[in-house]
């Protein structure tokens, strides 16, 4: 897709587009993706559609400020528009079924919002223009079926976090391509901003109030919250974060795209996914974590059976033999264990796998007793991968074998690859990379380990280098009974593979995925179609 900036607009954002049956607004919430422009971050300066037409993302670097912005472009409304506005907004809460908007956001609702509007407009005497008509179903929409405000910044595929400091400071968010970008979203008032926190609660089936000031659950599309409530708890005010779900993860060729991780290092794991090594993907906050875990599950073969455990859904996996599992809180007082009433922990789920009988498991992030179970599995033949807060191997071994987790050293050892991610910096811009591929060789009684390193990243050249022969290679030779040879060979084939994908622009996480289960089926069809011997 082009710039959006030579897109031919109104001079208020109201293109013509089709409409529906019955209706004349309409609204595209999966809008193409853009292509950003590889230029200088002071040269920045596009947009792209986020609720089509109405809403667009403008990106440009503020000369002043000396940053980049990220800018919510919305319809302008006249001072005759804004009092019409809020006379229907009053309107709505008597005449429609708030909880009938909240169900879906689909035709019917449309169709439903827009006969009741002009209802309340013909009761008002109002009659606004087309142009006029079709601004105010925007804002009535956005703030009655979507989540007002923030509704074009959930809708950016581009965003993983929205973050709100308080009332009267602007909004941040964390782009995938960016990074933290300050946006023009502002709540001006506390009342405006604690409404929208308890709108959060609601979404996420929780309460909020002064006695219980906290929050913490999941939008029904699988986003993480977090909120204060009060000024008590955040001087400023209110505040929340949201962890956007990402319902069409990256696939493998995405991180190649944006240098997370090399072709090479794609096609070795993609070999050992196959063959059932247990792999742990370790770095900090924000580091790629979960992106990554979500790249490696595009590897697992098709018919496996998969079971995922969660805290929040993160996960999203094309395979059709896929159980994903999320823990649920419990409600009143805990009992003599900790527990509350109703409450199902990772612990209890991740018991419960093992008699699923999963081909592979995955854990979202290991954080305490569970860590115990899962390497159970592992040592009883179980593959499986998981996330871990860790900034090197030494850390996360340390972390395994002390409360509360408390491993044995013979455990922790029955892992077999480690990946470290990290977030940098790389010519002014925030980059994440894949530091090094760590290959578990043996784990002392006294925390001393031997760690194997056949990739690291070079941050002088933002390369990886293929440092040593891998181990898991080698067990593969012991183990599967396969040559040395053989490997070498169908590791660059894969390597090969990938790049074709790349090149060929294939980033549709859908299509990628039938590449990869194609290849398992027939992988010389696959080669032979892409041009590879």
């Amino acid at each position: 897709m082009k710039k959006l900036p030579e897109m031919k607009r109104k001079e208020k954002g109201l293109p013509d587009m089709p409409h529906k049956k019955g209706t004349i607004f309409s609204i595209d919430t999966n809008p193409e993706m853009p292509e950003f422009p590889n230029v200088k971050k002071q040269e920045i300066n596009f947009k792209y559609p986020l609720l089509k037409p109405y809403a667009y993302a403008h990106i440009y670097w503020d000369k002043k400020l000396k940053e980049l912005i990220y800018y919510v472009e919305e319809p302008e409304l006249n001072p005759e528009e804004k009092k019409t506005l809020i006379l229907l907004e009053d309107g709505i809460k008597e005449l429609i079924n708030i909880s009938y908007l909240s169900l879906n956001k689909n035709e019917k609702i449309i169709e439903y919002l827009e006969k009741n509007i002009k209802v309340l407009l013909n009761e008002l005497r109002v009659t606004p223009s087309k142009e006029s008509f079709l601004k105010l179903m925007y804002y009535i929409y956005r703030d009655f079926v979507g989540m007002g405000r923030v509704e074009p910044l959930l809708n950016d595929y581009f965003i993983e976090d929205i973050e709100c400091n308080g009332a009267k400071y602007p909004l941040y968010v964390v782009h995938r391509r960016y990074r933290n970008l300050k946006t023009n979203v502002v709540y001006k008032k506390i009342p405006e901003l604690a409404s929208f926190v308890e709108k959060l609660a609601q979404k996420t089936g929780k309460y909020v109030s002064y006695a219980t000031p906290l929050l913490d659950g999941a939008l029904p599309d699988g986003s993480r919250v977090n909120a204060t409530y009060t000024e008590d708890i955040s001087s400023r005010g209110p505040t929340f974060t949201i962890r956007k779900f990402t319902k069409n993860p990256w696939p493998p060729t995405q991180l190649m795209k944006f240098g997370t991780i090399s072709p090479s290092i794609l096609a070795y794991l993609w070999l050992a996914v196959e063959h059932g090594k247990n792999i742990m993907v370790i770095g900090g906050t924000g580091s790629g974590k979960t992106t990554l875990l979500n790249a490696l599950t595009f590897f697992i073969p098709p018919q496996a059976r998969i079971v995922s455990i969660e805290d929040t859904r993160e996960l999203n996996l094309e395979h059709a033999n896929w159980l994903p599992s999320v823990s649920r809180e419990g409600v009143g007082l805990a009992n003599l264990v900790g527990q509350k009433y109703g409450e199902v922990t990772m612990f209890n789920l991740l018991k419960e796998s093992f008699r699923q009988n999963p081909d592979y498991v995955i854990v979202g992030e290991i954080r305490g007793e569970e860590a115990y179970v899962l390497f159970q599995g592992m040592a009883s033949g179980h593959p499986s991968f998981g996330t871990m807060h860790a900034d090197s191997v030494d850390t996360m071994i340390k972390r395994l074998e002390t409360p509360p987790i408390n491993l044995s050293s013979s455990l922790v050892e029955t892992m077999d690859v480690v990946l470290s991610m990290t977030s940098t910096k790389r010519g002014g811009k925030s980059v994440r990379r894949l530091r090094d591929v760590n290959e578990i060789i043996n784990i002392g009684d006294d925390g001393a380990n031997t760690v194997n390193k056949p990739f690291v990243w070079n941050p002088n050249t933002d390369k990886y280098d293929y440092v040593v022969e891998s181990e898991v290679f080698k067990k593969l030779v012991m183990q599967q009974g396969l040559k040395g040879e053989e490997i070498i060979e169908e590791w660059k084939r894969r390597t090969l593979l990938l790049i074709a994908l790349y090149n060929a622009g294939m980033f549709d996480f859908h299509k990628v995925q039938d590449v990869i289960s194609a290849y398992y089926k027939s992988p010389k069809e696959v080669l032979r179609k892409f041009g590879i011997r």
